[in-house]
């Protein structure tokens, strides 16, 4: 059961008054990390390119999405132990672990010393990935927040000026978090409140996640295992292909049905699609296809807009939204956000 009157009521509220609080703080997450880094970012040349970049860990992935398309050298995400067998003293290895310790990292940082890589890092001073990663050949960045995507924001700021990615700038990303913790604060109303809405849409549904692009599609898999936490239901994300099915397959709706004799209504799909403002044919033509078997199924379709700006900010603003959705989808289910 959903209590849709939880979610202005001032008592629910203050009962997840923590989660948000750390939610509308992401902005200053992100200006701590980048004040942290900012002294040797401010050292940073693009004298020497690499033959290859080999992003480590489980944030590689997010790297790889912002920098591939314009990235002079080849990139590669390995969130496995350890480096690819070919990488070596002409490559940079780019490793990310806020909280310090995380062991595909510490291994990753191991293995590039090893073989003489060079090496980007970015982790809490005198944490155990900051002994790993010490050496003439390493470049560290201070971790100013224990929050991944607030710590990316210098790595990419850092990789820009090694020439080896897009312009990014701190505060943008900051003020559109700020932005989107504006519109989805708990004191906005349910009628004003986007993440609210969506709450309120995902209360008897199962979420269908679509995000096209490949920043898009990372978010799309954040957002739904934040929904399964919060809601102890299925969340689904996918490319069309994977998602085309669940969404033609929906259940029908029985408006004589009886929820006294019959018990619950199965959980229909609902379809979220995170519109990040990439603009390609494919993706056209996939959402299309998408909310055209939503339509002819009577499945609901929500779309969720990235802010404007560099891809960090397209990407964060589609995460900080889904986080808020899950706080308030949990509280309506009367579930721990």
């Amino acid at each position: 059961m959903f209590f849709d009157t939880s979610l202005d009521d001032p008592e629910a509220l203050a009962s997840i008054d923590g989660v948000l609080r750390e939610l509308a703080s992401w902005g200053a997450h992100v200006r701590r990390a980048y004040s942290a880094a900012a002294e040797t970012l401010d050292g940073l040349n693009s004298d020497d390119r690499p033959r290859a970049i080999v992003a480590g860990g489980p944030d590689g992935r997010l790297f790889r999405a912002v920098l591939e398309p314009i990235c002079p050298v080849p990139f590669v995400a390995w969130p496995h132990p350890g480096l690819p067998a070919w990488a070596g003293p002409l490559d940079l290895v780019v490793v990310m672990c806020a909280g310090g310790a995380g062991p595909e990292e510490i291994s990753a940082v191991a293995e590039a010393r090893r073989r003489g890589c060079s090496l980007l890092v970015a982790a809490p001073e005198n944490s155990e990935l900051h002994s790993a990663a010490s050496s003439r050949d390493t470049i560290f960045l201070p971790a100013g927040s224990t929050d991944p995507t607030a710590v990316a924001v210098p790595m990419l700021i850092a990789l820009h000026r090694l020439g080896l990615g897009p312009e990014v700038e701190a505060e943008p990303v900051a003020e559109a978090l700020d932005d989107v913790a504006k519109r989805c604060a708990p004191s906005v109303g349910v009628d004003e409140n986007p993440a609210k809405e969506l709450a309120l849409a995902l209360a008897e549904g199962t979420p269908v996640v679509w995000g096209g692009s490949a920043l898009a599609a990372r978010a799309a898999r954040r957002l739904a295992e934040n929904l399964r936490k919060a809601s102890g239901r299925p969340a689904i994300a996918g490319d069309d292909d994977q998602l085309v099915p669940l969404l033609a397959d929906a259940p029908e709706v029985d408006v004589f049905a009886d929820p006294f004799e019959d018990g619950p209504a199965p959980l229909r799909p609902v379809l979220l699609v995170l519109d990040d403002g990439a603009e390609a044919p494919l993706l056209d033509a996939a959402r299309r296809r998408l909310e055209e078997v939503a339509e002819s199924s009577s499945v609901r379709v929500f779309p969720i807009h990235a802010a404007e700006g560099a891809e960090i900010v397209r990407f964060a603003t589609l995460l900080a939204m889904g986080q808020y959705v899950a706080a308030y989808l949990a509280l309506g289910l009367g579930r721990p956000a």
